[in-house]
């Protein structure tokens, strides 16, 4: 895989040059890379924190010559018209903020890596359509969990493999849905004292921990593959690796169907660890198309189900921002991206925690009120659910009981805003 040299869009020999918008930890893990990266240059990095921008360089090894040589910036639009910038990396992980920077790089020409997974999966159908209209790629980040996911089911389809499900690992419990930016350092296994030092974010974390970033990440899979979801949502089973072609068959307590997004837990229901976990990778599980296949799936060593028919392939980690050349690179060389929606099937709708009150305020992603669940994007239609990265400033009009999913009547909208306005957008456009 030799990214230097020139395939796709032509750069005329240059360095591909990179704007990142957005220097927290995704950011910075990139940034990490960038010093030992040939043929990639970061002109610009834009963030509401100049000085935070700075330091987080400083700290992944930056030498002050080529910090010298970066504009940073807290105007991100104008960075994203910059003529020398080929590739926006748009890192900010608010769906907002991340939905205006995508339409504004592709007006702009540009190409689109979007780190921030909650505005691609409130809109990134519609995002990915109008990129590749003007010729540009509209990609999910490569080192990030969804798009190493759509990677191994290109594998298996290409190999000719009928993919039966596909998704990741992670630590869940069923009490984990209400956790509360309070309770998230318990089940997260961190001392309270050590997150404040770390500068860790009860919010965002509680994100990962009450099942919204799952249900979010694995919209984006059903998105980009054509793959469904349950419509129960997501069942977390505990899985070890070699459970997987067993566990990833149709039937009671296992898939609703074949080609469906699932994750599995790297804990057992009583909170024991499953041994030979998948907690930090992604897996993908396959058929085999004959007896000829099996009989293949045999001779080498492959680890089936018990027909023989169902195998596994998986891989145990993520790096995160530390694999994101590979989108930047796919994106400007190869005119490529690591995973892009091909339409709208899976949405991720926001689910009330506890009983909430007419007057209430929704927190939004990670906070007090809801969570994110998953659900197939027609059942979301059906019942006008309100989108997970849409539920934070919204007031509640009516009583919402513990385990609801909210709607668009139960808040009160702002109808002129833009975000809410290309979401319905999206709507209409992929509802068949």
């Amino acid at each position: 895989m030799n990214f230097l040299k020139t395939r796709g869009r032509d750069t005329g020999g240059l360095p591909v040059s990179v704007g990142l918008i957005g220097a927290g930890k995704f950011g910075s893990m990139f940034l990490s890379q960038v010093p030992t990266t040939q043929g990639l240059v970061v002109t610009t990095i834009a963030d509401l924190n100049p000085d935070i921008a700075r330091a987080a360089c400083r700290h992944v090894g930056w030498p002050e010559r080529l910090l010298a040589e970066t504009t940073i910036t807290t105007d991100a639009l104008e960075m994203i018209n910059d003529p020398r910038i080929d590739v926006v990396v748009e890192a900010t992980g608010n769906p907002a903020a991340g939905i205006l920077h995508a339409r504004t790089a592709i007006a702009a020409g540009k190409h689109v890596v979007m780190v921030n997974v909650e505005a691609d999966v409130l809109a990134g159908p519609l995002l990915a359509r109008q990129a590749a209209e003007r010729g540009l790629v509209y990609s999910l980040a490569y080192g990030d969990q969804p798009a190493l996911i759509c990677e191994m089911i290109d594998w298996a389809r290409n190999c000719g493999f009928e993919v039966i499900a596909a998704g990741k690992g992670t630590k869940y419990l069923p009490v984990f849905h209400t956790s509360t930016p309070e309770t998230v350092w318990g089940y997260r296994g961190v001392k309270p004292e050590d997150a404040a030092n770390g500068g860790m974010n009860a919010q965002m974390f509680n994100s990962f921990i009450d099942g919204t970033k799952s249900g979010i990440e694995m919209a984006a899979v059903s998105n980009a593959t054509g793959l469904t979801a349950n419509p129960d949502g997501l069942r977390f089973p505990p899985a070890s690796i070699s459970d997987l072609p067993d566990l990833m068959s149709v039937g009671p307590g296992k898939l609703h169907h074949r080609g469906q997004v699932e994750v599995v837990s790297s804990v057992h229901r009583d909170g024991s660890t499953v041994a030979d976990n998948l907690r930090w990778g992604v897996y993908v599980v396959f058929a085999a198309p004959n007896d000829y296949a099996k009989r293949c799936f045999k001779e080498y060593g492959v680890a089936t189900d018990s027909t023989g028919t169902l195998a596994a392939l998986h891989r145990p980690f993520h790096l995160i921002g530390l694999e994101l050349n590979v989108s930047i690179f796919s994106a400007a060389r190869r005119g490529e991206a690591t995973g892009s929606p091909i339409g709208f099937f899976s949405d991720v709708v926001a689910t009330a925690k506890r009983d909430i009150a007419p007057g209430e305020t929704l927190d939004g992603e990670g906070g007090y009120l809801v969570w994110g669940r998953l659900m197939p994007a027609a059942d979301s239609l059906r019942i006008g659910g309100l989108p997970i990265g849409l539920a934070s400033h919204l007031k509640i009009l009516r009583p919402i009981l513990a385990g609801q999913s909210l709607t668009w009547d139960d808040v009160e909208l702002d109808v002129s805003d833009e975000t809410y306005r290309f979401r319905r957008e999206m709507e209409r456009a992929f509802a068949a």
